[in-house]
């Protein structure tokens, strides 16, 4: 299991399940998008999307919290970057793509309970985020079974 998910080189090879690569590329795909919300739309998707009442705070605080939604979607972009060439060409790194992404959400759901957010009202990532950690993890166990067992 290990020897898949931390590979001795990284190639175009991708010995899992061929539904696990689909899934990684709409997990990317979504990625691609979230972050790009959090870079480009004027308030960082902060109150258009996660309900943050923007217009309560100070002019200064509100910007504040403006960049730092778009600080968090340059990271996301550079994950989405790296599960790009991940899918695109060295599709040996999946497994460990899957892995990393399962750890970046299980880590914001746990900063998010240690640091709650003010909000107006339920955040689409707080309802989507344990379907896409239901995904990833099938994409993860997928990733791992070999052909010879999917066969079978």
């Amino acid at each position: 299991m290990w020897k898949k998910v931390f590979p001795s080189s990284f190639d175009n090879s991708f010995g899992g399940h061929a539904a696990a690569l689909w899934l990684f590329y709409l997990i990317t795909i979504i990625t691609i998008g979230r972050s790009l919300a959090h870079l480009f739309l004027p308030d960082g998707g902060a109150q258009s999307i996660a309900t943050i009442p923007l217009d309560e705070y100070t002019s200064g605080a509100a910007t504040t919290v403006i960049s730092i939604f778009a600080f968090w979607g340059l990271s996301q972009i550079l994950i989405a970057v790296m599960m790009s060439v991940a899918a695109l060409r060295y599709r040996s790194m999946i497994p460990l793509m899957y892995l990393i992404v399962l750890a970046e959400y299980l880590g914001r759901i746990s900063v998010g309970l240690l640091k709650p957010l003010e909000t107006v009202s339920t955040p689409p990532g707080s309802t989507g985020t344990p379907f896409l950690i239901l995904a990833v993890l099938i994409g993860l166990t997928l990733t791992l079974k070999t052909k010879a067992a999917t066969e079978r």
